[in-house]
């Protein structure tokens, strides 16, 4: 995560809240209170109903369909703006969690909070991506300690991992091939793994 963060009070101003995100090249700022707890989030899609709405005069069946989008476009201000509650997610979430609440909610970015609720940091979709980032060598030797070391102690023949642009690439014999899919689902889940192909087998 990102956590130099750069957020906005309730108070902050429309055009405050554009000039921020333009300045740091963010598309959205978390809104904060008190001693620095998240009380929303205020997004490009939460402004863009000004500019929208700004010189139409929506039907009736608009208003009603887009009700708190006119509402957004007659804001001034980050606490009339601002989606609430915000999305965010705790610093000890793993990757695979803080993917699954953006694609959920479809945001670009979420907060990281403490379990009070104070801002802790940022994480953005590209973080995410950075953890396919990793050497191959390093996630060859995790997958050995972490999983074939733990689930397979004696194999019946040496097994072997390569790992080519974070495709692994298991072959060997194991005394348990029962344990052959659990240890699958845990390669699977080790942070910048891209693909498996696994040629174990029992003795």
């Amino acid at each position: 995560m990102t956590r130099a963060v750069v957020a906005v009070g309730r108070t902050a101003r429309f055009k405050d809240i554009v000039e921020r995100m333009e300045r740091w090249k963010v598309s959205a700022l978390p809104v904060l209170e008190g001693d620095g707890r998240v009380v929303g989030v205020v997004s490009e899609a939460d402004l863009l109903p000004k500019e929208e709405f700004r010189d139409s005069d929506p039907d009736r069946m608009t208003q009603r369909r887009r009700l708190a989008d006119l509402a957004k476009a007659g804001a001034v201000s980050a606490e009339e703006v601002m989606s609430t509650p915000a999305v965010t997610v705790h610093a000890d979430a793993t990757l695979a969690e803080a993917a699954r609440i953006m694609a959920l909610k479809r945001v670009k970015r979420l907060p990281v909070v403490t379990p009070e609720g104070v801002l802790e940091g940022v994480v953005s979709r590209g973080d995410l991506l950075k953890v396919f980032l990793r050497e191959d060598a390093e996630l060859a030797d995790e997958i050995r300690r972490d999983v074939l070391d733990v689930l397979f102690p004696a194999p019946v023949e040496p097994l072997h991992v390569v790992v080519v642009d974070g495709v692994v690439t298991l072959t060997g014999k194991v005394p348990d091939a029962t344990r052959i899919p659990l240890a699958v689902r845990m390669i699977r889940g080790v942070e910048g793994v891209v693909g498996l192909d696994c040629h174990l087998g029992g003795a």
